[in-house]
């Protein structure tokens, strides 16, 4: 019995010595991550590996590599984003609302349908991903847009009072001081790019070329094919090809710059197409290419009431985004309150930085 007591004595007292040096140090005594493990959520570690791979990814071409500091600023916040991410699909698992596989398989098909096979294993290629590193991020992305739309989007509700009173408050902003244009484009040039921006990866490479493969988009359209379609698989204006050639609300004062354009596009009514125009280089005035304008709404000059749809569909989804955002940052926020994180990369960059 003596003995027995006297190693129960010895047990709690090495146990409450142990207790004493950890306390006062706090994180010394806190068991050592995996050299892989960059941090964790809830006890889920994230692994580094997977955080070199989008560091990587997100390098892209650049040409000149980022300095140490730069590196690990950029690192921080992609681990940040990852966090976020297994944050939300914890939630997701604990509401059920994981993205199934048919979900995930659809997704992929959108992705895959303006391309051939072969085309798009060359552009997963040129981004250093594979099929199974596509579908993870599908899978993940369509989980949190579930959790998202079931929390928050579900619950939003803009009454006729909300856009009544919003459309009071910003009245001026529905009175348009010209006409407008809502257009689309195709654009063919004979200057040298090493990226066409669009679908096929279309790209003239002198005039001659560039008259040809417009002329021929032209016919296309005559003959009644999709003008957005054409527009992203062959355009060459790469900061509208990607949304089927929209251009937005162009104003007619800056239409009247390019009196050949103005002209052109006068004489449309809503969906038809212009003619072949040429486009001049501003400081040579020389052609540089060729374009098609699609006149997609012509919207004149004056005051637009409360009662007209698109007016209130417009503020509608103004109200609706904004009330979106604002709740999804609060609901980040909770969810963040609610997790245990470990951040050891930055627990690291710290402590050999802070020196």
């Amino acid at each position: 019995m003596r003995n027995q007591r006297n190693r129960r004595s010895i047990v709690t007292g090495t146990a409450l010595l142990a207790a004493a040096v950890c306390l006062p140090l706090m994180t010394g005594c806190k068991r050592a991550p995996n050299a892989d493990v960059v941090a964790t959520v809830n006890g889920h570690p994230l692994m580094r590996a997977d955080l070199e791979k989008y560091y990587q990814n997100s390098l892209g071409d650049a040409q000149q590599q980022p300095s140490p500091e730069q590196a690990d600023n950029l690192r921080l916040n992609i681990l940040h984003q990852l966090i976020d991410d297994e944050i939300m699909q914890q939630r997701a698992a604990k509401l059920g609302l994981q993205a199934t596989d048919e979900e995930v398989d659809a997704k992929l098909a959108e992705l895959k349908a303006p391309y051939t096979e072969e085309e798009f294993d060359e552009r997963l290629k040129a981004k250093n991903i594979t099929i199974d590193d596509l579908k993870h991020d599908l899978r993940r992305t369509l989980t949190s847009d579930k959790v998202l739309n079931k929390e928050i989007n579900s619950k939003i509700n803009i009454t006729d009072a909300d856009i009544t009173n919003y459309y009071a408050d910003h009245k001026s902003e529905f009175n348009l001081v010209e006409t407008e244009y809502h257009l689309a484009q195709i654009v063919v040039t004979s200057q040298a790019a090493e990226d066409a921006g669009n679908l096929q990866n279309s790209k003239a490479t002198n005039d001659a070329d560039a008259k040809k493969k417009i002329q021929a988009l032209h016919n296309r359209l005559e003959s009644g094919e999709d003008f957005g379609a054409l527009a992203m698989n062959f355009s060459e204006d790469s900061q509208t090809a990607s949304n089927g050639g929209d251009m937005g609300f162009i104003g007619e004062s800056q239409l009247q710059r390019d009196p050949n354009v103005y002209n052109s596009i006068l004489k449309l009514k809503a969906g038809d197409i212009s003619e072949i125009q040429p486009i001049f280089d501003p400081q040579t005035n020389k052609v540089m290419g060729y374009a098609i304008f699609k006149l997609i709404s012509r919207e004149p000059a004056g005051q637009r009431d409360l009662d007209d749809p698109r007016v209130q569909a417009a503020i509608r989804q103004e109200l609706r985004d904004g009330r979106s955002q604002l709740l999804k940052n609060a609901y980040f926020e909770m969810l963040r309150d609610q997790a245990r994180v470990e951040n050891f990369l930055a627990e690291d960059i710290f402590k050999n930085d802070a020196h």
